[in-house]
């Protein structure tokens, strides 16, 4: 039995307790009210728990972003949001560019510049088609993104609203230390770059 008196059964995954480890059981030292049932206490009981219960939020986050309430008609998905994003801080860059720096094959950046432009977000300029058409965001697209930056931030602020100030320091110090794969990442900038979805500002 861990100390917020949950009993994890023998050969179960990891993080698992019996069904009388209830919330009321629990002290919080381990978050178990912050996080799902199933990383409670994980890291008392597996050291590579935390990694793996990390893991897991991560993909769940994905899947939110991606998969997640379809957009109102006229708003761009999170993948669109992204190419906009970068299009809108490199006017005249290429498919081929944004799938270099996304780390993606250029034909699922390719899919979403389609739209963009069918939507009238994005103009494609003429240039050798080899190396695909300079790319620019319209006036349309503009505002498009500005809508769709107040609405992400408006869902981080509903988010994170119950936090302190130090944990939502702390969080997105850590969310820019983890991105930047470095065990001596500087320290997060107190006003973070304009930059949604894309990796071009450390």
């Amino acid at each position: 039995m861990c100390s917020c008196g949950g009993k994890r059964r023998v050969g179960s995954p990891v993080g698992a307790h019996s069904a009388d480890h209830t919330a009321d059981d629990c002290d919080g030292t381990h978050g178990y009210e912050r996080f799902r049932w199933r990383y409670s206490c994980v890291v008392q009981h597996e050291p590579a728990g935390a990694v793996a219960a990390v893991h897991e939020e991560l993909v769940q986050l994905v899947r939110q972003l991606m998969t997640g309430d379809r957009p109102d008609e006229g708003t761009p998905t999170f993948a669109q949001h992204s190419v906009l994003a970068y299009i809108a801080r490199n006017s005249g860059c290429r498919a081929t560019e944004i799938a270099d720096v996304f780390g993606v094959h250029r034909s699922t950046v390719s899919r979403q510049v389609r739209v963009c432009v069918e939507s009238g977000w994005v103009r494609s300029e003429s240039g050798p088609i080899r190396n695909g058409h300079p790319l620019c965001v319209t006036d349309a697209g503009a505002s498009v993104l500005a809508e769709a930056d107040r609405l992400r931030r408006a869902e981080v602020d509903e988010r994170t609203r119950s936090w302190s100030d130090d944990e939502t320091a702390e969080f997105a110090r850590l969310l820019h230390r983890f991105r930047l794969g470095s065990p001596t990442a500087s320290p997060a900038p107190s006003t973070p770059p304009e930059t949604i979805g894309d990796d071009t500002s450390a």
